[in-house]
Protein backbone atom coordinates (compact mmCIF):
# COMPACT_ATOMS: atom_id res chain seq x y z
CA UNK A 1 0.00 0.00 0.00
CA UNK A 2 1.32 3.43 -0.93
CA UNK A 3 2.22 5.48 2.14
CA UNK A 4 -0.24 8.35 2.37
CA UNK A 5 0.80 11.96 2.74
CA UNK A 6 -0.43 14.03 5.70
CA UNK A 7 -3.08 16.60 4.83
CA UNK A 8 -0.77 19.54 5.51
CA UNK A 9 1.69 18.15 2.96
CA UNK A 10 -0.64 19.06 0.10
CA UNK A 11 1.12 22.19 -1.02
CA UNK A 12 1.57 23.90 -4.36
CA UNK A 13 4.21 26.06 -5.98
CA UNK A 14 3.78 27.73 -9.37
CA UNK A 15 6.62 29.63 -10.98
CA UNK A 16 6.03 31.76 -14.05
CA UNK A 17 7.32 35.30 -14.47
CA UNK A 18 4.82 38.00 -15.37
CA UNK A 19 6.75 38.89 -18.50
CA UNK A 20 6.38 35.30 -19.64
CA UNK A 21 2.66 35.52 -20.22
CA UNK A 22 1.55 34.64 -23.75
CA UNK A 23 -0.82 37.34 -24.95
CA UNK A 24 -3.42 37.88 -22.23
CA UNK A 25 -3.22 34.34 -20.86
CA UNK A 26 -0.99 32.88 -18.18
CA UNK A 27 1.25 30.02 -19.24
CA UNK A 28 0.44 27.99 -16.09
CA UNK A 29 -3.01 27.68 -14.53
CA UNK A 30 -4.13 26.02 -11.32
CA UNK A 31 -7.62 24.70 -10.64
CA UNK A 32 -8.29 23.52 -7.12
CA UNK A 33 -9.29 24.28 -3.58
CA UNK A 34 -7.79 27.76 -3.38
CA UNK A 35 -5.07 30.03 -4.63
CA UNK A 36 -1.37 29.25 -4.57
CA UNK A 37 -0.40 27.61 -1.31
CA UNK A 38 2.76 28.10 0.71
CA UNK A 39 5.10 25.27 1.72
CA UNK A 40 4.39 23.28 4.85
CA UNK A 41 6.44 23.45 8.03
CA UNK A 42 9.09 21.16 6.56
CA UNK A 43 9.34 23.14 3.36
CA UNK A 44 8.12 20.22 1.25
CA UNK A 45 5.89 20.58 -1.80
CA UNK A 46 3.67 18.03 -3.47
CA UNK A 47 2.83 20.05 -6.60
CA UNK A 48 5.40 22.18 -8.35
CA UNK A 49 5.26 23.78 -11.82
CA UNK A 50 7.68 26.10 -13.57
CA UNK A 51 7.71 27.57 -17.08
CA UNK A 52 10.41 29.74 -18.61
CA UNK A 53 10.38 31.41 -22.00
CA UNK A 54 13.20 30.56 -24.39
CA UNK A 55 14.87 32.83 -26.94
CA UNK A 56 12.43 32.26 -29.80
CA UNK A 57 9.73 34.81 -28.91
CA UNK A 58 6.52 34.15 -26.99
CA UNK A 59 6.42 31.24 -24.57
CA UNK A 60 4.51 28.59 -26.54
CA UNK A 61 4.36 26.15 -23.62
CA UNK A 62 1.41 25.76 -21.27
CA UNK A 63 0.65 23.74 -18.15
CA UNK A 64 -2.24 22.95 -15.84
CA UNK A 65 -2.71 21.44 -12.38
CA UNK A 66 -6.27 20.54 -11.40
CA UNK A 67 -6.88 19.19 -7.90
CA UNK A 68 -10.22 17.53 -7.20
CA UNK A 69 -10.45 16.53 -10.87
CA UNK A 70 -13.69 14.75 -11.69
CA UNK A 71 -15.19 15.80 -8.36
CA UNK A 72 -13.04 13.24 -6.55
CA UNK A 73 -11.19 14.26 -3.39
CA UNK A 74 -8.05 12.47 -4.57
CA UNK A 75 -8.57 13.25 -8.25
CA UNK A 76 -5.79 15.13 -10.03
CA UNK A 77 -5.13 16.23 -13.60
CA UNK A 78 -1.74 17.51 -14.63
CA UNK A 79 -0.65 18.34 -18.17
CA UNK A 80 2.07 20.16 -20.08
CA UNK A 81 1.66 21.34 -23.66
CA UNK A 82 4.28 22.52 -26.16
CA UNK A 83 2.98 24.66 -29.01
CA UNK A 84 4.70 25.13 -32.36
CA UNK A 85 4.14 27.17 -35.49
CA UNK A 86 2.88 30.73 -35.82
CA UNK A 87 -0.14 30.16 -33.55
CA UNK A 88 1.36 27.53 -31.27
CA UNK A 89 1.18 29.79 -28.21
CA UNK A 90 -2.59 30.12 -28.69
CA UNK A 91 -3.23 26.46 -29.45
CA UNK A 92 -1.30 25.12 -26.45
CA UNK A 93 -3.37 27.25 -24.09
CA UNK A 94 -6.68 26.37 -25.74
CA UNK A 95 -5.86 22.68 -25.37
CA UNK A 96 -4.75 23.23 -21.78
CA UNK A 97 -8.09 24.85 -20.95
CA UNK A 98 -10.44 22.62 -22.96
CA UNK A 99 -8.91 19.13 -22.96
CA UNK A 100 -9.37 18.30 -19.23
CA UNK A 101 -13.15 18.96 -19.22
CA UNK A 102 -13.50 17.17 -22.57
CA UNK A 103 -11.88 14.08 -21.05
CA UNK A 104 -14.25 14.30 -18.07
CA UNK A 105 -17.24 14.58 -20.38
CA UNK A 106 -16.21 11.56 -22.42
CA UNK A 107 -15.50 9.59 -19.25
CA UNK A 108 -18.96 10.31 -17.90
CA UNK A 109 -20.54 9.36 -21.20
CA UNK A 110 -19.10 5.89 -20.81
CA UNK A 111 -20.80 5.66 -17.42
CA UNK A 112 -18.32 3.14 -16.06
CA UNK A 113 -17.30 4.41 -12.65
CA UNK A 114 -17.08 1.09 -10.81
CA UNK A 115 -13.65 -0.35 -9.86
CA UNK A 116 -12.21 -2.54 -12.61
CA UNK A 117 -9.03 -4.46 -13.31
CA UNK A 118 -5.93 -2.75 -14.67
CA UNK A 119 -6.59 -4.10 -18.17
CA UNK A 120 -10.18 -2.83 -18.12
CA UNK A 121 -9.07 0.55 -16.78
CA UNK A 122 -6.71 0.93 -19.71
CA UNK A 123 -9.35 -0.10 -22.26
CA UNK A 124 -11.84 2.41 -20.87
CA UNK A 125 -9.32 5.22 -20.72
CA UNK A 126 -8.08 4.46 -24.24
CA UNK A 127 -11.61 4.94 -25.51
CA UNK A 128 -12.16 8.02 -23.34
CA UNK A 129 -8.95 9.77 -24.36
CA UNK A 130 -9.24 8.89 -28.05
CA UNK A 131 -12.73 10.44 -28.14
CA UNK A 132 -11.70 13.51 -26.15
CA UNK A 133 -8.57 14.14 -28.23
CA UNK A 134 -10.59 13.76 -31.43
CA UNK A 135 -13.15 16.26 -30.11
CA UNK A 136 -10.35 18.66 -29.11
CA UNK A 137 -8.84 18.53 -32.59
CA UNK A 138 -12.28 19.16 -34.08
CA UNK A 139 -12.72 22.19 -31.82
CA UNK A 140 -9.48 23.64 -33.16
CA UNK A 141 -10.47 22.94 -36.75
CA UNK A 142 -13.80 24.74 -36.36
CA UNK A 143 -12.34 27.95 -34.93
CA UNK A 144 -12.75 30.43 -37.82
CA UNK A 145 -10.25 32.96 -36.49
CA UNK A 146 -7.45 30.50 -35.67
CA UNK A 147 -5.21 29.09 -38.40
CA UNK A 148 -3.99 25.64 -37.33
CA UNK A 149 -2.86 24.57 -40.80
CA UNK A 150 0.79 24.45 -39.80
CA UNK A 151 0.51 25.22 -36.08
CA UNK A 152 -0.24 22.84 -33.24
CA UNK A 153 0.76 21.51 -29.85
CA UNK A 154 1.96 18.39 -28.11
CA UNK A 155 0.32 17.14 -24.91
CA UNK A 156 1.36 14.87 -22.08
CA UNK A 157 -1.18 14.52 -19.27
CA UNK A 158 -1.80 12.35 -16.25
CA UNK A 159 -5.09 11.64 -14.53
CA UNK A 160 -4.60 10.41 -10.96
CA UNK A 161 -7.25 8.71 -8.86
CA UNK A 162 -6.10 6.95 -5.73
CA UNK A 163 -3.02 4.92 -6.59
CA UNK A 164 -3.76 4.71 -10.31
CA UNK A 165 -2.27 6.96 -12.97
CA UNK A 166 -3.51 7.21 -16.54
CA UNK A 167 -0.95 8.79 -18.85
CA UNK A 168 -2.07 10.19 -22.23
CA UNK A 169 0.74 11.24 -24.55
CA UNK A 170 0.68 13.06 -27.88
CA UNK A 171 3.98 14.17 -29.39
CA UNK A 172 7.41 14.53 -27.82
CA UNK A 173 6.80 15.87 -24.33
CA UNK A 174 7.57 13.21 -21.73
CA UNK A 175 6.58 11.67 -18.38
CA UNK A 176 9.25 10.16 -16.12
CA UNK A 177 8.71 8.46 -12.76
CA UNK A 178 11.35 8.68 -10.03
CA UNK A 179 11.35 5.56 -7.88
CA UNK A 180 13.59 3.89 -5.31
CA UNK A 181 15.45 0.86 -6.63
CA UNK A 182 16.07 -2.28 -4.59
CA UNK A 183 19.58 -1.09 -3.77
CA UNK A 184 18.31 2.25 -2.48
CA UNK A 185 19.08 4.38 -5.50
CA UNK A 186 16.86 6.93 -7.17
CA UNK A 187 15.97 5.56 -10.60
CA UNK A 188 14.30 7.19 -13.57
CA UNK A 189 11.54 5.20 -15.27
CA UNK A 190 10.33 6.66 -18.57
CA UNK A 191 6.55 6.18 -18.78
CA UNK A 192 6.00 7.56 -22.28
CA UNK A 193 7.52 7.16 -25.72
CA UNK A 194 8.61 10.30 -27.57
CA UNK A 195 6.28 10.07 -30.56
CA UNK A 196 8.64 11.41 -33.21
CA UNK A 197 9.09 10.51 -36.89
CA UNK A 198 12.23 8.61 -35.87
CA UNK A 199 10.06 5.92 -34.23
CA UNK A 200 9.74 3.16 -36.87
CA UNK A 201 5.98 2.61 -36.40
CA UNK A 202 5.32 6.33 -36.62
CA UNK A 203 7.43 6.73 -39.76
CA UNK A 204 5.72 3.72 -41.37
CA UNK A 205 2.26 5.21 -40.78
CA UNK A 206 3.32 8.56 -42.22
CA UNK A 207 4.90 7.03 -45.32
CA UNK A 208 1.85 4.84 -45.93
CA UNK A 209 -0.18 8.06 -45.96
CA UNK A 210 2.19 9.54 -48.60
CA UNK A 211 3.96 11.81 -46.17
CA UNK A 212 7.74 11.89 -46.24
CA UNK A 213 10.17 11.40 -43.37
CA UNK A 214 13.79 12.46 -43.57
CA UNK A 215 16.41 14.56 -41.81
CA UNK A 216 18.14 17.61 -43.19
CA UNK A 217 21.87 17.40 -43.85
CA UNK A 218 22.51 20.18 -41.35
CA UNK A 219 20.73 18.23 -38.55
CA UNK A 220 21.02 14.52 -39.44
CA UNK A 221 19.85 13.43 -35.98
CA UNK A 222 16.36 14.98 -36.32
CA UNK A 223 13.81 13.18 -38.49
CA UNK A 224 10.99 15.41 -39.74
CA UNK A 225 7.64 15.10 -41.53
CA UNK A 226 7.31 16.70 -44.98
CA UNK A 227 4.55 17.09 -47.54
CA UNK A 228 4.63 14.69 -50.53
CA UNK A 229 5.87 17.22 -53.08
CA UNK A 230 7.31 20.04 -50.98
CA UNK A 231 10.17 20.29 -48.53
CA UNK A 232 7.77 21.79 -46.02
CA UNK A 233 6.92 22.09 -43.10
CA UNK A 234 9.44 19.72 -41.47
CA UNK A 235 7.43 18.83 -38.35
CA UNK A 236 9.63 17.20 -35.70
CA UNK A 237 6.83 15.13 -34.14
CA UNK A 238 4.54 12.42 -35.49
CA UNK A 239 1.43 13.23 -33.42
CA UNK A 240 -0.04 16.58 -32.44
CA UNK A 241 -3.16 18.65 -32.07
CA UNK A 242 -3.60 20.96 -35.06
CA UNK A 243 -1.17 20.76 -38.03
CA UNK A 244 -4.22 20.01 -40.15
CA UNK A 245 -2.51 20.01 -43.53
CA UNK A 246 -0.35 17.13 -42.32
CA UNK A 247 -3.32 15.16 -40.97
CA UNK A 248 -3.83 13.88 -44.53
CA UNK A 249 -0.28 12.53 -44.51
CA UNK A 250 -0.01 10.44 -41.37
CA UNK A 251 0.27 12.94 -38.51
CA UNK A 252 -2.48 12.00 -36.05
CA UNK A 253 -4.06 13.28 -32.82
CA UNK A 254 -4.65 9.83 -31.30
CA UNK A 255 -2.88 9.65 -27.92
CA UNK A 256 -0.76 6.80 -26.61
CA UNK A 257 -2.50 5.87 -23.34
CA UNK A 258 -0.96 3.84 -20.54
CA UNK A 259 -1.76 2.86 -16.94
CA UNK A 260 0.63 2.97 -14.00
CA UNK A 261 -0.16 1.71 -10.49
CA UNK A 262 1.72 3.54 -7.76
CA UNK A 263 3.65 1.56 -5.15
CA UNK A 264 5.81 2.35 -2.13
CA UNK A 265 8.79 2.67 -4.48
CA UNK A 266 7.40 5.65 -6.39
CA UNK A 267 8.48 9.07 -5.11
CA UNK A 268 7.58 11.65 -7.73
CA UNK A 269 6.59 12.14 -11.35
CA UNK A 270 8.03 14.66 -13.79
CA UNK A 271 6.13 15.94 -16.83
CA UNK A 272 8.12 18.24 -19.09
CA UNK A 273 8.27 19.66 -22.59
CA UNK A 274 11.08 18.80 -24.98
CA UNK A 275 12.93 21.98 -24.02
CA UNK A 276 13.94 19.98 -20.95
CA UNK A 277 14.42 16.54 -22.50
CA UNK A 278 16.44 17.76 -25.47
CA UNK A 279 19.31 18.65 -23.15
CA UNK A 280 18.86 16.54 -20.00
CA UNK A 281 18.71 12.78 -19.59
CA UNK A 282 15.98 11.22 -17.47
CA UNK A 283 18.54 10.66 -14.71
CA UNK A 284 19.77 14.25 -14.81
CA UNK A 285 16.19 15.48 -14.62
CA UNK A 286 15.15 13.43 -11.58
CA UNK A 287 18.43 14.29 -9.86
CA UNK A 288 17.73 18.01 -10.34
CA UNK A 289 14.21 17.62 -8.93
CA UNK A 290 15.47 15.56 -6.00
CA UNK A 291 18.05 18.19 -5.08
CA UNK A 292 15.37 20.87 -5.34
CA UNK A 293 12.98 19.09 -2.98
CA UNK A 294 15.22 19.14 0.09
CA UNK A 295 14.63 22.71 1.24
CA UNK A 296 11.90 25.31 1.48
CA UNK A 297 14.29 27.67 -0.32
CA UNK A 298 14.19 25.51 -3.45
CA UNK A 299 11.37 24.84 -5.90
CA UNK A 300 11.85 21.41 -7.53
CA UNK A 301 10.39 22.28 -10.93
CA UNK A 302 12.30 25.56 -11.08
CA UNK A 303 15.49 23.67 -10.20
CA UNK A 304 14.85 21.36 -13.16
CA UNK A 305 14.06 24.17 -15.60
CA UNK A 306 17.14 26.11 -14.53
CA UNK A 307 19.27 22.99 -15.04
CA UNK A 308 17.84 22.61 -18.54
CA UNK A 309 18.52 26.25 -19.40
CA UNK A 310 22.13 25.91 -18.23
CA UNK A 311 22.49 22.76 -20.33
CA UNK A 312 21.18 24.59 -23.40
CA UNK A 313 23.78 27.33 -23.00
CA UNK A 314 26.54 24.78 -22.42
CA UNK A 315 25.70 22.22 -25.12
CA UNK A 316 24.30 24.53 -27.80
CA UNK A 317 25.86 27.97 -27.23
CA UNK A 318 24.96 29.17 -30.73
CA UNK A 319 21.36 27.87 -30.63
CA UNK A 320 18.29 29.62 -29.28
CA UNK A 321 17.21 28.21 -25.92
CA UNK A 322 13.81 26.50 -26.20
CA UNK A 323 10.86 27.16 -23.88
CA UNK A 324 11.18 24.92 -20.82
CA UNK A 325 8.20 23.79 -18.75
CA UNK A 326 8.10 21.14 -16.02
CA UNK A 327 5.55 19.84 -13.54
CA UNK A 328 6.57 17.73 -10.54
CA UNK A 329 4.10 15.64 -8.53
CA UNK A 330 5.30 14.16 -5.25
CA UNK A 331 3.58 11.05 -3.89
CA UNK A 332 5.48 10.65 -0.61
CA UNK A 333 7.44 12.70 1.87
CA UNK A 334 11.13 12.97 1.10
CA UNK A 335 13.17 9.97 2.20
CA UNK A 336 16.75 10.39 3.32
CA UNK A 337 19.64 8.11 2.39
CA UNK A 338 18.69 7.63 -1.27
CA UNK A 339 21.58 7.67 -3.75
CA UNK A 340 21.39 9.43 -7.10
CA UNK A 341 20.39 7.37 -10.17
CA UNK A 342 22.75 5.48 -12.46
CA UNK A 343 20.52 3.46 -14.79
CA UNK A 344 17.92 4.56 -17.32
CA UNK A 345 14.76 2.47 -17.43
CA UNK A 346 11.74 2.66 -19.70
CA UNK A 347 8.42 1.07 -18.86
Amino acid sequence: MLRSLPTDFLRLCISCKEEEQAGDEAVVVYVGRGDELSPDAKGRRILSVCSRKGKKGLNQDAAILWEGYGGEEDGLFCGVFDGHGRNGHIISKLVRDQLPPLILGERRELGKQKPVSSAEILDEWNETCASAFRAMDQELMLKPDLDCTYSGTTSVSIMKQGEDLIIANLGDSRAVMAAVSEDGRLEAIQLTTDLKPSVPQEAERIRKSNGRVFALKCEPHIQRVWLPNENFPGLAMARAFGDFHLKNYGVISIPDVSHYHLTDRDLFLVLATDGVWDVLSNEEAVSAVWSGSSSSNEDPSRKLVEAARRAWRSKFPSAKVDDCTAACLFFQERREGISLPRNNKKR
